[in-house]
């Protein structure tokens, strides 16, 4: 079973040679919650008050949330499918790229697909496979944005920006955040030379993300905010040029809650809900999987989500109520929002409505529930539980959480 939060709190803690005490007074949280993670008595904290607890660390967030599953946190050397996403992203200095093997065959519609269908395999949590296919594909990339007319080239970057955008987003969620921005950085230079003008604030949108998990809230902020902005100067007359504003309001929204200011956040996320209303009367021009997740789904979503962490639970499950998701929401967004409904379940004592909520989400994304250190802890919170409902045990065993023992015996 993976380290319980409050080991690692307690680890990091002690590395820095801070008491109990101390730590409370650099965080602005309560002691009492810092000893009631480290006891275990308490197995999971909202998410402003992790990130409050990693700026007083010292610390990432992801540090004291703990690597993904498949990624070691002991010292070993990364498996060999991550190098070689690692090299791809950050090919040889001074030595030339080889041409693709069947670069004959290679054209921009091909790449393009393909690219695509590795974000399909993104939102569908399916990383082992990715990484598998990822080093060819920004290989090709690479080769298309260096040869042909000077239109081509441009076409080549913009595939080469998604693509490296692709490999910072998969670094992400392995927790290698510093290898993220590599490929972030490497993704930005494309799209400055690439024909696609919504992929630098795609970029951005990401970049800040990246920021997040670094527990940069106020560099999250900013770069969304300036990104969005930008955009808005330019004239937003697309379905995508929407999708991809929208995406970046609700991005600053997030950091902007993450940082404590839940009702500056909340006025944000009514305007980026507003503009996905009136996504139907825009014209589309790509594939939307390479463009940002936004829409009315992913504005519920994730008005949930700030709900939840805010100890909003009723608020949030009266905003999930009866939401219709659109047929392209991805399967990583219905992961969150069924947590979220699991967490909000288990905040107001419905044990029975908070495993629902999981089975659900065991049969809709079983990847993504092995990868969400959310659902371990929601899943630890009800087996500490004075009662375990029935369908609790089948889920406990899929995530290892079974080293309690039952009540009474």
């Amino acid at each position: 079973m993976a380290e319980h939060l409050g080991d690692r709190l307690g680890r990091l803690r002690r590395l820095g040679d801070q008491t109990q005490e101390g730590l409370a007074e650099r965080a602005g949280v309560s002691v009492d919650v810092i000893r009631k993670l480290e006891q275990r008595r308490k197995h999971s904290a909202r998410l402003p008050t992790l990130h409050a607890l990693a700026k007083g660390l010292g610390v990432e967030l992801t540090a004291l949330l703990g690597d993904p599953p498949g990624v070691p946190s002991n010292g070993d050397a990364d498996p060999p499918q991550l190098v070689a996403v690692r090299r791809a992203i950050m090919p040889p200095l001074f030595a030339p790229l080889p041409e693709p093997a069947d670069a004959k065959a290679l054209t921009l519609t091909l790449l393009k697909k393909t690219i695509a269908e590795g974000w399909t395999l993104y939102h569908r949590a399916e990383f082992g496979r990715l990484m598998d296919v990822l080093p060819d594909v920004l290989a090709d990339a690479r080769f298309l944005a260096a040869v042909g007319t000077a239109d081509q080239r441009a076409a080549g970057q913009a595939a080469l920006g998604k693509a490296l955008q692709l490999g910072g987003h998969l670094a992400i969620r392995m927790g290698k955040t510093d290898l993220a921005l590599s490929a972030l950085e490497r993704a930005m230079v494309a799209a400055e030379q690439s024909s696609d003008p919504l992929l630098a604030p795609m970029i951005s949108n990401s970049v800040a993300w990246n920021y997040q998990r670094q527990n940069r809230l106020p560099d999250a902020e900013r770069l969304a905010v300036h990104a969005a902005d930008s955009l808005s100067r330019e004239g937003v007359t697309t379905l995508e040029g929407m999708r991809v504003w929208g995406g970046l309001v609700m991005s600053a929204a997030t950091s902007v809650a993450r940082s404590g200011d839940y009702e500056t956040a909340g006025g944000m996320m009514h305007t980026a809900e507003v503009a996905a209303g009136r996504l139907g009367g825009l014209p589309s021009t790509a594939d939307g999987r390479m463009v940002s997740v936004f829409s009315r789904s992913s504005v519920r979503i994730e008005r949930v989500r700030l709900a939840v962490q805010h100890a909003r639970p009723d608020e949030a499950l009266t905003l999930a109520r009866g939401m219709r998701l659109s047929s392209d929401t991805p399967v990583s967004w219905r992961t969150w929002l069924l947590l979220d409904v699991a967490r909000a379940h288990t905040d107001l004592g419905n044990a029975e409505g908070a495993v629902r909520a999981l089975q659900s989400l065991r049969r809709v994304a079983p990847g993504w529930m092995r990868h969400h250190t959310l659902a371990v802890s929601i899943v630890s919170d009800l087996w500490a539980g004075p009662v375990r409902p029935s369908g609790l045990r089948p889920l406990a065993e899929f995530l290892g959480v079974t080293t309690q023992q039952p009540p009474g015996e």
